[in-house]
């Protein structure tokens, strides 16, 4: 590939606008209405998801909750132009492309809800667990891309991340490690103009994030982030490259976080609610719907069984999250390692002891 390949566009690759008209591009082809259709309702679903698990945190039943609401576009972008025998590497702003890969709701809030494990079989859904250190997971997805071509496999791995991890170092060692191995990882970088409260600006001094691929010896994309079907078309060439043998890619794909951090942030801290405002008119489930109804794609009666679907989806992560767990305390201490250590047994003997005094104070205040 010659460098002026690698190097990403001035702008971002757009091909349906906010009004959902179609943009017509020389590169990267429209989706076919199926398919835009399938990314629909994963917007619907996706957006339901996001919305409720918000609440559940409210309600006291997830102890936080990363909503991608805002970057459904991203998400289920994500999840469709992988194939079966792929891999996904998820952050832990991520639940959405999680669930869109097979993950049962519940199974996937676990994490959030505080608990010791990952919620879900990482081998069933062929989905590796949500990573809340930033950027750790790349590396992870880099290594395991590469086990998968000594096996002689076909598969690619998925790797998000927001550009706050992009400062990370752990980031850095990724990307050259796979281009100079040539490993077929996609980094999808979702570029919401926020690592917590600290803006683009000051994280990066580069024209965009995508520009920082050709250092490393890889193209560089970038991508309207709320246009699901552009995220679709230039994610999946990316996909399709690395499967051929092309080696990695990165995609950085511009959008924004709607909503705080988490529920522990207060973003009018650092940034103005009319900033925020203007992004509502770049909503991506808004702008596919537009498109869908403009070419009698999507009718009433489609419509409204999306939005069932959705509400059958939150209702059962309700039921499943307001349901009161049968948790055993020594799981805290069962899994740590195949043997327990001396060290681990005392702590457990030690906790076992507590409960017991606390169960008999407590027998004892009833009688």
């Amino acid at each position: 590939m010659q460098h002026e390949d690698m190097l990403p566009r001035d702008s971002a690759v757009r091909l349906i606008d906010e009004t959902g008209a179609v943009v017509a591009d020389e590169q990267y082809a429209l989706p076919d209405r199926d398919t835009l259709l399938r990314a629909y309702r994963g917007l619907v679903e996706g957006r339901r998801v996001n919305d409720q698990a918000s609440a559940l945190v409210r309600q006291g039943r997830l102890a936080v909750y990363p909503s991608s609401h805002g970057q459904e576009a991203c998400q289920v972008g994500a999840s469709m132009v992988l194939d079966d025998g792929d891999w996904l590497f998820p952050t832990y702003r991520d639940s959405v492309a999680v669930i869109a890969r097979g993950v049962a709701p519940a199974d996937a809030m676990v994490l959030l809800k505080g608990d010791w494990h990952s919620g879900y079989d990482v081998r069933a859904h062929r989905v590796a667990p949500q990573a809340t250190p930033l950027a750790t997971q790349l590396l992870h997805a880099v290594g395991f891309a590469q086990a998968a071509t000594h096996r002689g496999e076909d598969t690619v791995v998925l790797a998000l991340c927001g550009d706050g991890a992009t400062s990370e170092g752990d980031f850095h060692e990724a990307m050259n490690f796979a281009a100079v191995f040539h490993v077929p990882v996609v980094f999808f970088v979702q570029n919401n103009e926020f690592a917590i409260s600290v803006p683009l600006s000051r994280q990066t001094a580069a024209p965009s994030l995508a520009h920082k691929a050709i250092g490393y010896g890889m193209p560089g994309r970038r991508v309207d982030g709320n246009d699901v079907a552009a995220v679709l078309a230039v994610l999946g060439e990316a996909v399709d490259r690395a499967r051929s043998g092309g080696g990695p890619t990165l995609v950085e794909a511009h959008t924004y976080r709607m909503q705080a951090h988490t529920n522990a942030d207060d973003d009018t801290r650092y940034r103005e609610r009319e900033e925020v405002q203007a992004w509502i008119a770049r909503d991506p489930l808004l702008r596919l719907r537009a498109h869908l109804v403009e070419t009698g794609a999507l009718d009433d009666e489609t419509e409204e069984r999306y939005a069932a679907g959705a509400e059958e989806i939150a209702a059962a992560l309700r039921a499943a999250l307001n349901a009161d767990a049968d948790l055993d305390p020594e799981d805290l201490f069962r899994f740590v390692t195949t043997t327990r250590s001396p060290q681990l047994e005392e702590q457990w003997q030690l906790l076992r002891s507590e409960l017991d005094r606390d169960a008999l104070a407590d027998a004892g205040g009833h009688r």
